[in-house]
């Protein structure tokens, strides 16, 4: 610290690592930048993987450095020194030599750099390193991105194959409007945790008791027809496999969705139809057991019918009124139930500010007691209700937000945990 507080030897960029978790904590990741037109991506992907926890080194190629995007931008985006060119202090051995990081990422890489690693051609800042890389067996990533005629060029997938060949890991562009496409980040941000996740890697969640509600419900008009949402459960089921993963009991309270249930054949599984049956079911779990975490998830239905028809209406006639009622809000109930569980709540809205979004949140979460309240704009392009993908504000008690982006619901349940198991350790060293 200097006389004015400001801590010299941290850049300030550094203050997003491990914003989203600590999978990738003390992790060190090299990140190479050749010169595709997608060059400017690496800077985004650099803060999502120290958002993880890593801390990134970006060496750029010439021509990456000098025509596509400016040395100090990543510098900027990472806080550590860039490397374009090699020097008397071994850049290339410093960064992958034997035990000097962890993995390395070429993000994007040309066809180029491609063919010059497969034939051990090393006359770039890029491809020194990783000629060092190979011989060292650090663990590689490398993200093709070219014209799509290129990609498919006879003598550059031949080379591919060269680097797979050595263990080399290539993820596959995305083929669309005539490009060979660098993949998306949540491809890169799952691999990388693939390999630099130890197995054995003792997890908070282990052993620990954990309720998930996941799906929709639906309210009966008569036996065969029924008012719903549109809700697939894939947040709730990616949540409880990700729990189970981390070696958790759970338990899964399902209503309706499109969701698959792979790799939860062993976890105790009820499906439920109606918000009144998930409520009960919901009670009579939190009076038998007690658990210690409790994520609901699950779209409730927030209206039932008044007057159900036992006998299938006639569809002759050419309006059906209904009349509707409240239901209960079952994340309001479970606090009275179980005191000690940690319990994050789920909000959903639509098309709203993300001021808006926030504040109704927290509201919920203040009259619901909750721990966590996790809010998502389910009328947002690329997050929608129903889609693969989740962007989301979790709320605290705080009032602190975290923002997770877009991104897979698998990476969300992960980063997710990442964050519940970090607050539920605090409190219980606060207890």
């Amino acid at each position: 610290m200097n006389e004015t507080g400001i801590n010299q030897n941290k850049h300030p960029s550094k203050d997003i690592i491990a914003s989203l978790g600590t999978v990738l904590l003390n992790k060190k990741i090299v990140l190479c930048i050749t010169g595709s037109v997608a060059a400017y991506k690496a800077v985004d992907l650099a803060r999502l993987l120290m958002r993880y926890g890593a801390e990134v080194y970006p060496v750029m190629s010439d021509t990456s450095s000098s025509k596509l995007i400016n040395p100090e931008l990543m510098k900027w985006a990472t806080g550590n020194n860039v490397v374009t060119k090699l020097t008397g202090n071994l850049e290339h051995i410093s960064l992958a030599d034997y035990n000097t990081s962890d993995l390395i990422i070429v993000y994007p890489c040309t066809a180029n750099t491609i063919s010059k690693i497969a034939n051990g051609i090393d006359d770039t800042s890029v491809t020194s390193i990783l000629s060092v890389a190979v011989g060292a067996n650090v663990p590689i990533i490398i993200c093709p991105a070219m014209h799509q005629s290129m990609f498919y060029n006879k003598l550059i997938l031949a080379n591919i194959d060269k680097l797979k060949q050595v263990g080399i890991d290539i993820l596959e562009p995305d083929i669309y409007e005539g490009k060979a496409k660098v993949t998306a980040f949540e491809s890169v941000i799952a691999l990388v945790i693939k390999k630099l996740q130890p197995i054995s890697q003792k997890s908070w969640f282990e052993h620990k008791k954990v309720l998930v509600t996941a799906g929709g419900t639906i309210e009966f008009i008569d036996p065969v027809r029924v008012i719903s949402n549109l809700s697939s459960g894939k947040t709730g089921i990616s949540i409880a496999r990700e729990a189970k993963a981390r070696g958790a009991d759970v338990t899964l309270v399902f209503g309706n969705g499109s969701a698959k249930f792979e790799e939860l054949n062993d976890s105790r599984i009820i499906n439920v139809n109606t918000s009144e049956d998930m409520l009960n079911t919901v009670r009579q779990l939190l009076s038998s057991s007690e658990y210690d975490v409790g994520i609901f998830s699950a779209a409730v239905s927030d209206y039932t019918l008044v007057d159900k028809s036992n006998i299938k209406l006639k569809s002759d006639s050419p309006y059906l009124d209904l009349r509707l009622s409240r239901t209960k809000k079952i994340i309001d109930e479970v606090r009275d139930l179980s005191n000690k569980m940690f319990l994050v709540g789920f909000k959903a809205e639509y098309s709203l500010p993300c001021s808006t979004l926030i504040e109704r949140a927290y509201e919920r979460l203040i009259k619901s007691r909750c721990d966590m309240m996790v809010a998502n704009d389910i009328g947002r392009d690329g997050s929608k209700i129903g889609s693969d993908k989740i962007e989301t504000y979790i709320v605290d008690v705080e009032k602190n937000v975290i923002h997770t982006p877009i991104q897979d619901k698998p990476m969300f349940a992960k980063c997710l945990l990442d964050i519940i198991e970090n607050r539920a350790a605090k409190s219980k060293q606060t207890q």
